[in-house]
């Protein structure tokens, strides 16, 4: 099938067309210049219809000024104005806001939000300009920039000077070696309200800020000397870190809406490399499943998958492989440099990725095109015996996984069919 088109899964999106070429190198988990390229598209395209969407559903005159000083902003600096409309959590805001305007009994929309949007876009661009802004319990948050506190309250006066002459404005952390930011600042960094499946950290002190920058560039260090293509990839699709809340029970989490973010917390630099490359693996998904139908199977969680106690659906079944083979190459290439404890972690996680391939390859809900990526999984996960970890440590793994689906089986017995490979 190589070359030939796949049909978008007409989500709404326009139409993308994704080679078999593309689709595969997708598959593998490797980075790659065109399923980098397609990501980065099919967000862009998503978030500018997310957009379009909420101005439709929002008329006015002041939505309109806002998005005629978006527009300015951009005419003046494609760049900065784009990359405040494409910022993550203006994607958490856009979403929230289109369900709140659909929901007459809701609360109501936070459409100030978008002069935000704009006068962060103006700010950047540096055009002259002035419009009006309501600040929250005191705080004004410019997406990309950080937030004012102004020294009175009531609606605030916003021109083109005001973020370099604000007395206490407090810029968002930028993260060591490149333009990916710490964002504990903005109320769109993770949704809000149920169900809320993590919940960020509040705002970090500095001594908090400082010990991020500690772990990101141990993790980034890391990430440079074992898998160089993945530390390039995790820079052109990551914009955003959120910290996550003491306490959470996960080391990372990526959420739709917020495309181009991770969620993590805090950790020693080779976890967080191992987050980062299991979490960016998500977010390239997620895309290519806005395009691609991949599967029709419901949300019943009736799967075994090894990473985790409780049945998956189909869909998180097919993420969880998807992120673990990316984790089982990172840490071929780490023990390849000599990491220590890498080929264990290798052989662990690629002997779970293994053992849920079949189940995934043979659902009957799968499309063709499911059935395809599904293959280029199964043959990267192949093409990892050309360098075994040293001694009998990939088979040992395996039959510790077996004793492990057999328990698991025990204990569903009315899922056990689904546990077979």
């Amino acid at each position: 099938m190589s070359g030939d088109p796949h049909p978008p899964a007409g989500a709404g999106l326009p139409p993308f067309t994704v080679s078999s070429h593309t689709l595969r190198a997708l598959a593998s988990t490797e980075p790659s210049a065109e399923g980098t390229r397609l990501v980065r598209d099919v967000r862009r395209s998503k978030r500018l219809l997310l957009l379009r969407a909420v101005l439709d559903a929002a008329p006015g005159a002041e939505t309109a000024d806002h998005w005629a000083l978006l527009e300015e902003a951009e005419r003046h600096d494609p760049d900065a104005a784009r990359d405040v409309l494409h910022y993550p959590a203006t994607g958490v805001w856009a979403e929230e806001t289109l369900r709140r305007l659909h929901d007459p009994h809701g609360p109501a929309p936070d459409l100030g939000h978008l002069g935000a949007l704009a006068a962060a876009a103006a700010l950047r661009s540096g055009i002259t300009f002035k419009t009006t802004l309501r600040p929250v319990h005191g705080r004004l948050v410019l997406p990309t920039l950080g937030l004012l506190r102004p020294d009175r309250p009531g609606p605030l006066a916003v021109t083109e000077r005001s973020w370099e002459t604000a007395v206490d404005a407090v810029p968002l952390h930028g993260l060591p070696g490149g333009r990916t930011a710490l964002d504990d600042l903005d109320p769109y960094r993770a949704p809000s309200g149920p169900p809320a499946p993590v919940r960020p950290a509040r705002r970090l002190t500095p001594k908090g800020h400082k010990r991020w920058d500690t772990q990101w560039s141990g993790a980034l260090t890391l990430l440079r000397r074992y898998d160089a293509g993945r530390a390039d990839e995790m820079g052109r699709l990551l914009r955003s870190v959120v910290p996550l809340a003491g306490g959470s029970r996960s080391s990372g989490a990526t959420l739709p809406a917020a495309a181009g973010s991770v969620l993590a917390r805090t950790q020693a630099p080779p976890a967080l490399a191992a987050t980062l490359v299991h979490e960016v693996q998500h977010g390239k998904l997620t895309a290519l499943a806005d395009v691609l139908t991949l599967h029709t199977a419901d949300r019943t969680p009736c799967h075994w998958a090894p990473w985790r106690s409780d049945p998956r659906p189909l869909d998180g079944l097919l993420h969880g492989a998807y992120a673990h083979l990316a984790l089982a190459g990172y840490w071929q290439r780490a023990a390849l440099y000599g990491a220590r404890g890498a080929w264990a972690r290798h052989a662990r996680v690629r002997a779970q990725v293994a053992a849920v391939l079949p189940a995934l390859h043979g659902h009957p809900r799968l499309t063709p095109t499911g059935r395809e990526f599904t293959d280029g999984m199964a043959a990267a996960e192949r093409a990892m015996d050309e360098l075994l970890p040293p001694g009998n440590q990939y088979a040992t793994a395996r039959r510790a996984l077996e004793r492990e689906r057999r328990a698991w089986c025990e204990n569903h017995p009315e899922l056990t069919d689904f546990a077979e490979g």
